[in-house]
């Protein structure tokens, strides 16, 4: 059955360079359709249960347009877990205000929220169509090749590492280490794009630690060491989230009021840890550079291809529930061919949360402290434009 009525569209999590996009492709494609009202919820979910909506077909075309190329959630974001008490309330505003399709762009804890809102729909009767639309700069969501927000990420910290290892082999004299901590919550996926930043065989990064793999300080000292004795300065890459042996993060926040709604710590710090045990350890100077929100919000650095595809999985969401589909997360399929390309697919919402996609270990060197050909082979195609070219004095 088609549901008749009204529709929400709310976003959540980190904002990214092109979760707009999605957004704009909602709302485009929803025009096209038998739908009466889009609604935009403010603050994702906790828009939903403050009844604080906004009426997007209002909005001008050339704004909603505009969103295509517009970083950040133009809707704001939230990272609120609905409690048992929240869900009879969020029914009730969608029973109010007649809404019958309901998206959430958004990552794994997003994709919960949508699935349990459609079984409790189901389970009070009422006709909701809800659907998930991923977003998350991680990657890290199962059942889809890649998450929209990847692709522009890996953009920014392929350039910034490229930018970095040149000051570094300029200052090297001085500053003989750069340790550049990535975003990257449980997966090492964002760090592994720095390796899209070389050129050369002797290009940075020379070392990538993914939280994948444990981390063993003696082997990271001597991978340090090594490099520095052939080049004179060493740039290393690793991920906020790295683990050592017993699976337990090595730097991360401590206090309550750092936890979110779902129970995930803040992390952050661990290149200045490196750095720490570099200079103490080898007797090097060592700098740390950590970019922090800005690397999945910069929109002059976004990937086309990853803009492109973060609005065909906001428009496809809607044919997908207008057609009566409901409880699914909407992916994207690789094809097989000499040039790139995605297709749109589908994955039951069930079967994705919960999960987390971690680095295959095809994608990893045996050491540990870099990545595969094979990784790079999946990964340029998502940063979309060749990175710019630089030049050295013969």
């Amino acid at each position: 059955m088609k549901p008749k009525g009204n529709l929400v569209v709310g976003q959540s999590g980190g904002p990214t360079a092109v979760i707009n996009s999605s957004l704009a492709g909602v709302i485009q494609e929803a025009k096209k359709h038998d739908v009466e009202k889009i609604y935009g919820a403010v603050h994702g979910i906790v828009g939903v249960l403050n009844e604080v909506l906004l009426d997007l077909g209002k909005e001008d075309p050339s704004t909603i347009e505009g969103l295509r190329y517009t970083p950040s959630a133009a809707l704001g974001s939230c990272r609120y877990k609905l409690k048992d008490e929240d869900y009879g309330k969020v029914i009730d505003t969608f029973t109010k205000y007649n809404i019958r399709y309901f998206f959430y762009i958004g990552g794994n804890d997003s994709m919960e929220t949508a699935h349990r809102l459609s079984e409790i729909a189901k389970g009070k009767g009422y006709e909701l169509s809800s659907i998930g639309i991923p977003k998350t700069i991680d990657n890290d969501l199962v059942r889809t090749d890649h998450c929209p927000g990847y692709g522009s990420v890996a953009r920014w910290v392929a350039i910034a590492t490229r930018d970095a290892g040149l000051d570094t082999e300029a200052i090297g004299i001085v500053d003989k280490v750069k340790v550049i901590e990535t975003m990257g919550r449980d997966t090492g996926w964002i760090t592994a794009a720095t390796a899209l930043a070389r050129e050369g065989d002797k290009d940075a990064p020379h070392l990538i630690y993914l939280s994948e793999r444990p981390f063993i300080k003696e082997r990271f000292l001597e991978d340090v060491e090594r490099i520095y004795k052939d080049l004179g300065y060493v740039v290393v890459t690793v991920c906020e989230g790295l683990k050592d042996g017993e699976g337990r993060t090595l730097v991360e926040s401590k206090r309550g009021v750092d936890l979110d709604a779902f129970g995930h710590a803040q992390r952050g710090g661990v290149s200045e840890y490196l750095c720490a045990l570099i200079t103490r350890e080898l007797g090097l100077k060592a700098r740390a550079d950590k970019p922090g929100t800005i690397q999945r919000v910069c929109a002059s650095l976004a990937s086309r291809t990853d803009r492109e595809e973060a609005y065909l999985v906001g428009r496809e969401a809607v044919r997908y529930a207008v057609e009566g589909n409901a409880d699914l997360m909407i992916t994207l399929e690789r094809e097989s061919s000499p040039q790139y390309k995605c297709i749109i697919g589908t994955a039951n919402l069930e079967d994705v949360i919960g999960r987390v996609k971690p680095l295959p270990d095809e994608y990893i060197s045996e050491r540990g402290n870099d990545v595969t050909k094979s990784f790079i082979e999946y990964a340029r195609p998502l940063i979309g434009d060749p990175l710019p070219t630089y030049v050295r004095l013969r």
